[in-house]
């Protein structure tokens, strides 16, 4: 018997939410760690750096919630615009698709005849189905889900910034900065190795490119906080 269901898995269909909850954790561990070393570096009291983290996380989470539901909303925008030209289009003109579906089959290396036949029963079981996967490349996989992304970025940003946030509120007074840091940049690493693991990427490749782009921003960040606070 032909098995007509395909249970493999595979790392694409981890794309929609792993993209999501890796920056929003990332964004949220480098934000608020350079947030608090900036404040900290100015010399500012353990509450006001502790006030400034918190309201660090809660204005990041939103704000990655609101630009991921935009930017995933816009992809499934023009998704669904693409859908609906292909829904006239197959009304109006099903030959001309159908002709259109044989070509692309044509080009990825099937016999005019054989794919005048795999185009014919494509459209006869599914044809929208078959041209949006073929021809504008909309999987099941792949589709937008905007309200997914934005609550994986909020929810991974709010994760992200509660470690560093943490780490500040056990912290002594003279080691805050170098803990904060250290903590910071070791969460970096792991959640880079993380990812790179789900993705299938290098584990060490991917842990060190997150930590070296957190570390620049925190030292950016506490080294202007050190600026300033003298400055004052």
């Amino acid at each position: 018997m032909v098995k007509t269901r395909h249970w493999e898995r595979h790392r694409t269909a981890r794309i929609g939410w792993l993209r999501a909850a890796v920056l929003g954790a990332n964004d949220g561990i480098v934000s608020t760690a350079s947030l608090l070393l900036g404040v900290a570096a100015a010399d500012a009291s353990r509450d006001n750096v502790l006030i400034a983290g918190l309201a660090g996380l809660v204005a990041g989470a939103m704000s990655m919630a609101a630009g991921e539901y935009v930017s995933v909303h816009s992809q499934a925008d023009t998704e669904a615009a693409d859908l609906e030209r292909e829904r006239r289009e197959l009304e109006t003109d099903n030959e001309s698709e159908h002709n259109e579906l044989t070509a692309i089959y044509i080009g990825r290396g099937l016999e005019p005849k054989l794919a005048h036949r795999v185009a014919e029963q494509l459209m006869a079981h599914d044809a929208l189905g078959a041209h949006a996967r073929d021809e504008l490349g909309i999987t099941s996989m792949l589709k937008a889900r905007p309200i997914q992304a934005a609550l994986a970025s909020a929810a991974c940003f709010a994760v992200g910034a509660a470690l560093p946030l943490v780490v500040a509120a056990v912290a002594s007074a003279a080691n805050i900065l170098w803990l904060i840091a250290g903590a910071s940049l070791v969460c970096l690493a792991v959640l880079g190795g993380v990812a790179a693991r789900a993705g299938g990427a290098t584990v060490a490749v991917g842990a060190f490119r997150v930590t070296f782009w957190g570390a620049l921003a925190m030292a950016v960040t506490a080294t202007v906080g050190r600026v300033v606070g003298a400055a004052v």
